[in-house]
């Protein structure tokens, strides 16, 4: 069995964009102060996260574009808008919803309308996603990293 390197166009693009998200990240990043490994100032975790990114896209490069002689490239659908649509709208209503209900609110709307965008989601599902999720994120966020983010807000 023989590899060869060959660029998938769609996985090119897909890398490039994560090494750029990665670079803007660590730009950034870098405007602020690093501190040092045992006091880490603010701008510490998203340089190592944007670096991290960087190398993500970097190797998500390689490993795609090595593939079989006899592997063809596979077929590109029709892009998902009802996946599309739902991410956008779910992002939009935790964005809303964050800034005037709070963090169980806008965690709930997040995921079931993110999970609405999956064909293979039931209402029912998605309420049951919408709720584990949120209780997982009440559980890290408020309790355990003590986020100054409250749980609900009216106003």
């Amino acid at each position: 069995m023989r590899l060869k390197f060959s660029i998938n166009r769609r996985d090119a693009w897909a890398s490039g964009l994560l090494c750029a998200l990665g670079l803007g990240t660590v730009l950034q990043g870098s405007s602020y102060s690093m501190g040092t490994m045992s006091q880490m100032g603010p701008g510490f975790f998203p340089v190592l996260v944007g670096a991290l990114l960087m190398l993500v896209g970097l190797l998500c490069l390689i490993v795609s574009g090595l593939s079989k002689d006899e592997e063809e490239e596979e077929k590109i659908g029709s892009p998902e808008w009802r996946g599309w649509f739902c991410i956008v709208a779910g992002v939009l209503a935790f964005i809303a919803l964050g800034q005037y209900g709070g963090l169980v609110p806008a965690t709930f709307a997040l995921v079931f309308i993110s999970a609405l965008g999956d064909r293979t989601h039931t209402l029912r599902s998605a309420l049951l996603l919408s709720v584990f999720v949120t209780i997982i994120g009440i559980v890290i966020f408020s309790w355990g990293l003590e986020l100054q983010f409250p749980m609900f807000s009216w106003g």
